[in-house]
């Protein structure tokens, strides 16, 4: 099984229709997409001289080239590396190494500082700048066969970043990304070959991976030639494009649905939208569906699970009239066809309805491994299980609500606390604009509860009396935090998430 395989079907089926888009003009057809790729992987072989299996990364933000070489060194035989380029240097480096990526594909933007790599990562031979004149001769070499490809065999090392530690490749083989795809036809959305996806979040991440099952079935990719989300662009190119999907992580959402350019434009040329990575609170939820109608779609997954252990649906978004409804739209929803999911306890044992312990997914969509770590992926999958590290329970319906990270679980005089419970309640005031809810630790307790607020800028500062209060309101009291921080952001990482290890650390220095 050879992913490069759609680009050639489709070239067949529809040679003329376009494939990949650069905001609203065509770049390039499926049948130019099938010339392009078999030329540049004869490139890769002849002139770079890579053989099977070997890794090709890609440091670029979104362009057309970035699709054209995932797939050319898929035809080659080879594997995937894609790595956010909003990554620092010395991160880049490690995984360019760790990988053992000899060739590094970037743009010119990133090109200076892959090419400062060249002799600090010891395997990395050369660094290939597209487009540019030698992107240009590999697109002009004469085009190859495609190389066949085992199903278990690699084709996407995906580098995730847990709290703590180095990035970790989770390996993702051809039938891991397949399963995704078909999963995704049968839970999330029917796609046609008139459809559009649009990728306004990065390639090397959820719209990379949720690309692939638009590029399946024909439907052009769309590139916003801003590179990022800009409301204006994103309505015209909805206009510009029937049947629209698109990728975005929560704050993406928040940010679109706040945007005059969107609120105000025809979107009946949206098809989905699909959220997830990052809790979405239930109050931009509300608005987003405000806004959007019953287009939005849930997803939730892991790197070492690509996209894929739960969903909710657009119709589940839109159910009001089930009597859990609003339970429904703050959980991560219902496991997904090609998976089983359970929640278990500290020996593996799987916990009853309505009790919280560690949500563990099997099935083909599951990463093979760690590469180059056997520790680590024997400590994460166990007898057949990917061990997700997240907390949740499963209610009467079968739905999974996430409680948090099991590492971000704060136990206060013996007691459980989860903070994004906390967090719910804190949201609901008026000006508070976001926060993130800790451990610190305690003499006596163990640990104690602290919240970093940020208020909306320009709004009244929230005090810890009307904090407090809310918290009275809706929560236990020994849930409630012990100190309220006013802070003027919260650290986040390349894809927008909080690191509360960042906060953790900060209060046990001062501990």
């Amino acid at each position: 099984m050879n992913l490069a395989t759609w680009i050639h079907r489709n070239s067949a089926l529809r040679p003329d229709a376009p494939a990949i888009a650069l905001g609203k003009s065509v770049h390039a057809t499926w049948s130019q997409f099938a010339t392009t790729i078999s030329s540049v992987a004869t490139a890769l072989h002849e002139t770079y001289q890579l053989e099977t299996g070997a890794r090709v990364a890609i440091v670029m933000r979104n362009r057309a080239e970035y699709l054209e070489t995932m797939f050319a060194a898929w035809h080659a035989g080879l594997v995937a590396v894609p790595i956010n380029a909003r990554l620092h240097r010395d991160e880049i480096a490690y995984i360019v190494g760790h990988s053992g990526s000899s060739i590094v594909v970037a743009d010119d933007e990133h090109a200076d500082d892959v090419r400062s790599l060249m002799g600090d990562v010891s395997c990395l031979r050369s660094v290939i700048v597209a487009p540019s004149q030698d992107w240009d001769r590999m697109v002009s070499s004469a085009p190859s066969p495609m190389v066949e490809r085992l199903a278990t065999e690699s084709a996407w090392l995906f580098y995730t970043r847990g709290t703590t530690g180095r990035p970790t490749g989770a390996t993702l083989s051809n039938r891991n990304l397949l399963m995704m795809s078909l999963s995704y036809f049968a839970d999330i959305d029917p796609i046609s070959p008139n459809d559009a996806v649009l990728h306004a979040a990065p390639l090397s991440h959820g719209s990379g991976l949720y690309g692939l099952p638009h590029i399946a079935r024909g439907a052009v990719s769309v590139i916003p030639e801003s590179g990022g989300v800009e409301g204006e662009e994103i309505a015209a190119l909805i206009s510009r494009w029937p049947g629209t999907s698109f990728f975005a992580a929560p704050t993406m959402v928040k940010r679109l649905t706040s945007d005059t350019a969107i609120t105000s434009a025809d979107l009946s040329n949206l098809k989905t939208i699909i959220y997830g990575g990052a809790p979405m609170y239930m109050a931009d939820l509300e608005d987003a569906l405000a806004v959007f109608g019953p287009k939005l779609a849930q997803i939730y997954g892991q790197g070492e699970t690509p996209m894929t252990i739960t969903a909710l649906s657009k119709a589940q978004h839109a159910n009001t009239i089930h009597p859990r409804w609003r339970d429904h739209l703050q959980s991560v929803g219902f496991p997904r066809t090609d998976v089983e999911v359970r929640v278990v306890d500290e020996d593996g044992r799987s916990l009853p309805i309505d009790e919280i312990g560690e949500v563990v997914v099997r099935g083909d969509v599951v990463m093979s491994g760690y590469w180059n770590n056997d520790a680590a992926t024997a400590e994460t999958i166990r007898g057949g299980w990917l061990y997700t590290g997240d907390m949740g329970s499963f209610d009467e319906d079968g739905c999974l609500t996430l409680r948090d990270r099991s590492k971000d679980l704060v136990i206060s005089g013996g007691m459980n606390i989860y903070p994004r419970e906390v967090e719910e309640v804190l949201l609901q005031h008026p000006t508070v604009k976001a926060v993130a809810v800790v451990g610190r630790p305690d003499p006596e307790w163990g640990e104690s509860v602290v919240a970093f607020v940020v208020a909306e800028e320009g709004a009244p500062v929230p005090t810890v009396d009307e904090l407090d209060r809310l918290c009275i309101e809706h929560i236990a009291r020994y849930k409630r935090p012990k100190e309220y921080r006013i802070v003027e952001s919260l650290p986040t990482n390349n894809y927008g998430k909080v690191v509360k290890r960042e906060l953790r650390e900060l209060l046990e220095s001062e501990a």
